[in-house]
């Protein structure tokens, strides 16, 4: 069982701050760190060091983009379907506060030129029964799922960024929502909370399982017919910026790989709350490829 993430390529250029900006306001930063980043190339990333087998397909613009194809290389990522196109990689100018929080601003770039050709070449590598995982921040997603749904590809959406485009989409298709509270809230057309929130959104696609994020909270899933909670564990905050990317890729490698829900929740929990230990983007999820052998291990380095 194969997984195509179609998902975005970025260069996170992250700046480490007191407090975020504010309107009309110049402030100098404490230091300036680039790293290879964007929700798809994380999710990559992380599905890869789960142990799972996983396509990457997306696009960097000329000249400026290299590097991430050879850190999704080094990562254990196919890299065969990245396109190099006219024009520039996406990227993302990142505040990282001294408590860890971020506040990002994304450049969609080469990201936002993907083509329904490149989407048809993509998918004949892949047949009934593989999963698409999907972001909101390539062009075409409700074209990919549409076609993907045809070929009968288990469908993955993340959908962050949250914006206009989403409830366009075919949504009736997703075989697994990953979101939080607002995006959730955003789809069902009202905000809520907990586990109320997670049955209205189940409630409106009884065919989908649903992870909502809870943010310290946890998290807690719906598989069509009960609910698990799942708790965080609690570590020395670095930066938050690929936690939820951790998360998906884990969640959905264990899957993948045969763990049932509740094992693969606890996984990814583990996944994320070392991801936020360690600075940057993609660099911060965890070292290694399948270290389901020894999580715990890994993980009480970092435990408070």
């Amino acid at each position: 069982m194969k997984i195509l993430n179609y998902g975005s390529l970025n260069i996170d250029y992250t700046y480490t701050v007191d407090h975020f900006v504010r309107g009309g306001e110049t402030m100098s930063s404490e230091d300036m760190n680039i790293f290879s980043g964007g929700k798809g190339l994380n999710q990559s990333i992380a599905l890869s060091k789960s142990g799972a087998e996983v396509w990457h397909a997306g696009a960097i613009g000329t000249g400026d983009g290299d590097f991430l194809i050879e850190q999704l290389k080094a990562a254990g990522v196919n890299t065969e379907l990245i396109s190099v196109l006219e024009g520039k990689t996406g990227h993302a100018i990142i505040q990282k506060a001294k408590d860890g929080g971020n506040c990002i601003l994304l450049y969609g770039g080469a990201n936002q030129q993907i083509s329904k050709e490149m989407v048809d070449q993509a998918l004949t590598h892949f047949e009934p029964g593989d999963y698409l995982v999907l972001q909101n921040e390539v062009s075409e997603i409700g074209y990919m799922m549409k076609k993907a749904h045809e070929t009968g590809m288990k469908i993955v959406l993340n959908p962050s960024p949250m914006d206009e485009k989403i409830p366009s989409y075919p949504l009736e298709f997703v075989d697994f929502f990953l979101l939080n509270e607002i995006e959730a809230g955003d789809i069902c057309g009202e905000q809520g909370e907990g586990e109320a929130l997670l049955h209205k959104l189940a409630s409106k696609f009884p065919g989908s399982k649903i992870v909502l994020t809870l943010g310290g909270d946890g998290s807690l899933y719906w598989d069509g017919s009960r609910t698990y909670a799942q708790g965080i564990y609690k570590v020395k905050v670095a930066d938050t910026t690929a936690a939820g990317d951790t998360f998906t890729g884990f969640f959905i490698g264990g899957l993948v790989q045969g763990m049932d829900a509740k094992k693969a929740l606890d996984w990814a929990a583990k996944a994320a709350a070392i991801a936020v230990s360690r600075p940057g983007a993609a660099p911060s999820i965890l070292p290694g490829r399948k270290w389901h052998s020894s999580p715990c291990r890994a993980l009480n380095r970092f435990l408070i």
